[in-house]
């Protein structure tokens, strides 16, 4: 049976380069959104030399270990049968390689929307990382369509791109960073009212944002983390393991041992954050924080007597009504960040306040 034209199926959808720390990676890579059309339900194996015609202008794919984690797992994969998102993006590292750049994280995964895939990837240069998805895109119809007669043109291609000046890296630092589903605005008009400078950098982004370009900054001071609750993205990332995952991006800016403010109870924010070196100044409009939040909390925000009440390393102070205008957790949640900006700075002889009793 005559297979579809994989020119007029398999599309490039969107194509994007992301700078900062994003939910696919800490380091730039390279996104493209591909929608494979009728090559979704036929696979690398169903296709008569396909493998070999692939393996003939890239040899490197050989040292490819892919999820098997050994030499030749990718060719393995090939030979069973897998698909052009992912053979796409095993193809755009190859091309990268073959230019002289080092590089070897990617993913492959489902898309935004039904029938679409997102394939990411690492470059070491924008410019590079963005041709070679598209080329690696070209690379994998040829090769389904039997016309692959090699790759010298597009290496050439990334060669001479390499040598053009990259886009400069991220250097911009802010004060703090706030994410959630919540009212981030709350937030910051919180910090601003406690005396934060406008001119500061408290900075609003979005979990939408998160995805799509990654974080506008390369460091910050502190991060807001509201909530693991996302309304701004597609249904699969609000999935709760990948709205934890996307949100808690915000902690990656934080220099070890700055502080991460986080609500109580999202136990799987807390873990992520301090994975990334935070420490943790958590916040809840309760009386006091549950057994488990207060054992990681080096500072903490609660309610009592319709007054926020401030703590940090054992020291408490009266913070204020809370007002009727705004979200309860947001004035928390900035309340708590303006004290940790003061008091939870990293200290080089690795001293710090400890936990909240």
């Amino acid at each position: 049976m005559e297979r579809p034209d994989p020119f007029s199926e398999i599309r490039l959808v969107s194509l994007r380069s992301i700078r900062g720390a994003s939910f696919w990676s800490r380091r730039p890579v390279t996104r493209m959104d591909v929608d494979p059309g009728a090559y979704d339900d036929i696979s690398s194996a169903a296709v008569p030399g396909f493998t070999e015609a692939l393996l003939a202008a890239l040899p490197g794919l050989w040292e490819h270990r892919c999820s098997v984690g050994e030499r030749g797992g990718f060719v393995a994969r090939l030979r069973d049968g897998t698909y052009a998102p992912h053979i796409a993006e095993h193809v755009g590292l190859e091309l990268q390689s073959m230019a002289g750049h080092d590089v070897g994280y990617g993913r492959a995964r489902g898309g935004d929307r039904p029938g679409e895939y997102t394939v990411v990837f690492e470059h070491l240069h924008a410019e590079v990382g963005l041709r070679s998805a598209a080329l690696a895109l070209e690379t994998v119809q040829h090769a389904l369509a039997g016309t692959l007669d090699g790759v010298d043109h597009a290496v050439a291609e990334l060669r001479a791109l390499a040598r053009a000046p990259d886009a400069p890296p991220l250097r911009h630092a802010v004060r703090c960073g706030v994410t959630g589903g919540g009212d981030r605005g709350a937030v910051r008009a919180e910090m601003l009212r406690r005396g934060v400078g406008s001119d500061e950098g408290v900075v609003d982004v979005s979990p939408a944002y998160l995805l799509n370009v990654g974080l506008p900054y390369s460091a910050s001071g502190a991060a807001v983390i509201l909530d693991a609750r996302p309304h701004d993205v597609p249904e699969r990332y609000r999935d709760p393991e990948m709205a934890v995952k996307l949100v808690s991006v915000l902690a990656d800016a934080v220099p070890a041992g700055g502080p991460a403010v986080v609500p109580a109870g999202e136990w799987d924010v807390h873990e992520r954050a301090a994975d990334a070196g935070c420490r943790l100044a958590v916040f809840t409009d309760a009386e006091r924080l549950s057994a488990r939040d207060a054992r990681g909390a080096h500072a903490a925000a609660v309610v009592r007597g319709g007054r926020m009440v401030l703590d940090c390393g054992g020291d408490s102070a009266d913070g204020g009504p809370l007002r009727p205008d705004a979200p309860a957790a947001s004035q928390l949640a900035g309340a708590l960040a303006v004290l940790a900006l003061q008091r939870m700075h990293p200290d080089p002889r690795g001293e710090d306040d400890g936990p909240v009793p």
